[in-house]
């Protein structure tokens, strides 16, 4: 018994000078890899000199000792269990050799080695239980230590082949079970504050997952175990299913996360798994895993973990994609694979898949590939991924730029499943060869409590959460909900969304401002016009706009007003609103409380009705702000430096007195365009109506900038009436030098413009004539132009009614009173408005012209000899505008 004690002790004092020596060389080398194995190695001649003195050296026993698990792949981490099974070829021997094998496994632990040990009789080892699958997995990786290796023949051969294939789908849809019960506990994410090497989506256990599949599939088309298996990171393991790249991503990732894990047992002293904060810490200060010896940043050295996990993650999801599922008796004689026109892809059961054939010369089929994965939400083969991958240099000579890009990536903005589709392309490389501007976050790590996610992750999600809105839950989210329709450039939203945060790659002053400058170069490959370059820089410049002033008294008038004023146009209010919304949710799963969506809405809700009711209490003034005046100089044309002194009076005239909302909705270069027309109404008194006719979005604008005179407004709003114009929106603004400036947003119902474009010219001399003339005979040639119109059947029924309802409010503004009419959408129905206020005396100090379907919305902001006006004048205003409309409008339908 004592000579057994001093064998045991100079085991162990073996083992640990040996490990000793394994720690050292880790420490030097950082060679995760190269020290489980050599660890593994240790074991086995341990395990074999304790079978030597338990069982003698008789070959011939009727049992033998096989490793198991990780042990079996010589993935023996340095405080791993050691998983041993001692297979028996009866129940007899079982019980004879029981002392010798409690005696071994005793003399595991007092060696320091933490057994895992099973025993089971070859009989036993035929039977599946479907309650303890992870011993049928451990025996995937199994190797001969000692014994009798006929009967380790026999279980190689045999016993387990004979297994796995009698249970072949069971096993398969089990393996596939308890992955995704896993990652559905650690949140079917990557992203963790303090990851578990070993457990969460990514870490070894998904690793792992390729040999397990590879070798199912191998049973289940040979019959027989693999001739070689070996360490994780072999190659035969690796390719399991197309695991392994060309790029050795997977060697690569396996070699990491081996260093991470030695790192944190050696650093712990156990078995402990988890990457805490100051484990990160360390391990950069240590450059674990990396190729680099020193001390690197810990955010970097967390991003490089990060881009592992996804490799790892992103392939093992695709390997469960392979398991069979139930087919029903009607699906198998449906057809399985169709080919998608106009590339080398087909589709094939909700995977997309690449002909072997294919030859990548251009982008084109491709980009169109991602735009159906974002509209469908399919998935991607791995030989369709790999192909892709490898295509890399080649596509990168032919990346697209110019407005086939930006329709291509439109698309797949736009599409349902868009999150999904930009993964995708960001794990193979393309979003980044597409846009260079996005590599800088690529598994870019926020070390705080408060950032769940990468920047990359965070962006992604932000464009879920906006597409989400479509299909609401919670009652703040319909709330939400009901401003998407009313965003007409929802594609450049998601746009901004996509490059929001890509400053924060730069690391060094706001990262808005630096999201900004590298979203403009992107912008300008894209051949965005002016108008869409401002609206996605200001987007990404005040995306924390309403997040600051959440932090606020949301209730609080200075900080609405200062929220007003920064956003500046309710389009960009209704915008931010979302992206702050889309934002807040990405962070982490908590961040978004319903009360903080509460407050959210309560914020926009105060905005808005600020913005809309202050619309004439707001105005310019150059002495308090002088730098829109230095600006619009600035962009005047003309020679030299001297061109701003010499008409900076006639800026500072045009400038002066107009509402801040026409300011703030207008780029300066329309804003020098406007000035330019009203200086030749100034300086020419035989050009007193200037016109400034343009595209807008799927739109056409014309802005009208005279003196101000009776009726002006509502003779434009009848004229282009009378040529067929659907008119969906206008403002009036006007200085205080008396220009006003009137512009109308309008469809071309017949096309006349589109179909004829000389007649463009004809409407403009049509439109300058008629607010030339005198009012009494404009006011003639309109009605009977109208008339005309009048007569035209309407295209189509009125599908919904539309009551006429008038409110006035004298109390939300200062200076005017508001009337807000709501009523069926009809040709000259602004007009009439118009004329009626002017036949009242009315001044139109704004106003703002809104239509959404067939129901007008309009916002006047009135006075009366610079005055509200009373409620006498109310009262007879409502009744004789009442009687006017009743005249244009259609009459209900009697049912």
């Amino acid at each position: 018994m004592q000579a057994a004690a001093l064998v045991i002790d100079d085991l162990r004092d073996q083992y640990i000078q040996q490990m000793a020596l394994v720690r050292q060389t880790y420490d030097r080398t950082g060679d995760g890899t190269a020290a489980i194995r050599r660890r593994s190695s240790i074991v086995d001649r341990l395990l074999i000199e304790l079978w030597r003195r338990a069982f003698g050296a008789d070959a011939s026993a009727k049992v033998s000792m096989l490793a198991l698990g990780g042990y079996g792949r010589k993935d023996l981490f340095p405080f791993s269990d050691i998983d041993v099974l001692f297979a028996c070829t009866d129940d007899d021997t079982e019980k004879n050799t029981r002392p010798a094998i409690r005696a071994l496994n005793q003399a595991m632990w007092d060696i320091g080695l933490r057994a895992s040990p099973a025993t089971r009789t070859l009989k036993e080892c035929s039977r599946f239980d479907p309650d303890n699958l992870e011993f049928t997995l451990s025996t995937f990786d199994h190797r001969f230590l000692a014994g009798n290796f006929p009967l380790y023949q026999k279980l190689h051969n045999e016993t387990f082949p004979g297994l796995v294939l009698s249970e072949w789908n069971e096993i398969a849809q089990k393996l596939g079970e308890i992955a995704r019960s896993r990652h559905a506990k650690y949140g079917n994410t990557i992203f963790h504050l303090e990851p578990n090497l070993k457990e969460c989506p990514g870490g070894l256990r998904d690793f792992n997952l390729a040999p397990w599949f590879a070798l199912l599939f191998h049973l289940k088309e040979h019959k027989e175990w693999p001739k070689q298996r070996s360490g994780a990171g072999s190659s035969d393991k690796a390719s399991a299913l197309g695991w392994q790249s060309a790029h050795g991503d997977a060697e690569a990732a396996f070699d990491f996360l081996s260093a991470a894990r030695c790192f944190l047992h050696f650093r712990h002293g156990r078995d402990d798994n988890t990457l805490d904060w100051q484990s990160q810490d360390e391990a950069a200060a240590n450059s674990v895993g990396l190729e680099t010896r020193g001390t690197a940043d810990p955010a970097y050295w967390m991003r490089t973990y990060y881009r592992h996990a996804r490799t790892i993650y992103r392939r093992a999801v695709l390997l469960m994609e392979h398991l069979p599922a139930p087919v029903s008796f009607y699906k198998q004689f449906r057809k399985r694979r169709s080919p998608i026109q106009g590339t080398d892809f087909s589709l094939d059961q909700g995977r997309i898949d690449i002909s072997p054939t294919a030859q990548f010369s251009d982008t084109d089929g491709l980009l169109r590939i991602f735009a159906i994965i974002s509209n469908h939400g399919y998935t991607l083969t791995q030989a369709a991924e790999d192909r892709i991958t490898d295509a890399l240099p080649v596509l990168a000579i032919h990346t697209p730029e110019g407005p086939y890009l930006w329709n291509c990536l439109r698309e797949v903005l736009l599409g349902p499943h868009a999150a999904h589709a930009l993964r995708t392309m960001h794990a193979l490389g393309i979003l980044e060869m597409l846009i260079p501007e996005f590599h800088g976050i690529d598994a870019l790590v926020i070390r705080d409590s408060y950032h769940r996610y990468t920047v990359d992750e965070h962006t992604f999600l932000t464009i879920d959460n906006v597409h989400a809105l479509r299909r609401p839950v919670e009652d703040y989210e319909q709330r939400l909900a009901t401003l998407l329709p009313e965003i007409d450039r929802l594609d450049l939203l998601l746009l901004a969304l996509l490059l929001h945060d890509t400053g924060k790659a730069r690391r060094n002053g706001e990262h808005t401002a630096q999201s900004v400058e590298l979203a403009d170069s992107f912008l300008a490959r894209l051949d965005f016009d002016i108008e869409e370059r401002e609206i996605v820089r200001k987007l990404i410049r005040s995306h924390l706009e309403m997040s600051s002033a959440l932090r606020r008294d949301i209730f609080d008038t200075d900080n609405v007003h200062t929220l007003s004023e920064r956003v500046g146009s309710p389009l960009l209010l209704k915008m931010l609103t979302l992206i702050t919304y889309a934002d807040i949710k990405a962070v982490h799963p908590d961040a978004l409380t319903p009360w903080k969506a509460e407050n959210l809405w309560q914020l926009y809700m105060s905005t808005a009705n600020f913005m809309d009711r202050s619309v004439d209490e707001v105005r310019y003034h150059a002495d308090l702000d002088p730098t829109l005046l230095y600006r619009i100089g600035a962009m005047l044309p003309g020679p030299g430096e001297a061109k701003f002194p010499t008409q900076e009076k006639a800026i500072r005239k045009f400038l002066e007195g107009l509402p801040q909302r026409y300011l703030q909705t207008r780029l300066p270069e329309q804003i020098r365009n406007h000035f330019l027309l009203a200086a030749k109404v100034d300086q020419n008194q035989f050009e007193p109506i200037q016109l400034d006719l343009r595209p807008h979005r799927q739109l056409l604008e014309l802005t009208v900038i005279a003196r101000d005179r009776s009726r002006l407004f509502a003779d434009v709003a009848g004229t282009l009436a009378a040529w067929g114009m659907n008119i969906v929106k206008a403002d009036a603004f006007a200085n205080e030098a008396g220009i006003i400036v009137d512009s109308f947003q309008f469809t071309d119902t017949f096309r006349t413009l589109e179909l004829n474009p000389e007649e463009k010219d004809r409407f403009t001399v049509n439109v300058r004539e008629i607010l030339s003339l005198g009012i009494t005979s404009s006011k003639t040639q309109i009605e009977q132009l109208l008339a005309n119109r009048r007569q035209t059947p309407r295209n189509g029924t009125v599908k919904v009614e539309v009551p006429t309802r008038l409110e006035f409010d004298s109390e939300s503004s200062k200076h005017s009173t508001l009337l807000q009419v709501v009523a069926q959408d009809t040709p000259g129905l602004l007009r009439q408005i118009a004329l009626v206020l002017h036949n009242h005396d009315c001044n139109i100090e704004v106003a703002l012209v809104d239509t959404e379907g067939e129901t007008a919305i309009d916002v006047f902001y009135l006075t009366q000899y610079s005055q509200k006006l009373t409620p006498e004048i109310q009262q007879t205003l409502a009744q004789n505008l009442k009687h006017a409309l009743d005249k244009i409008l259609p009459q209900p339908q009697n049912l």
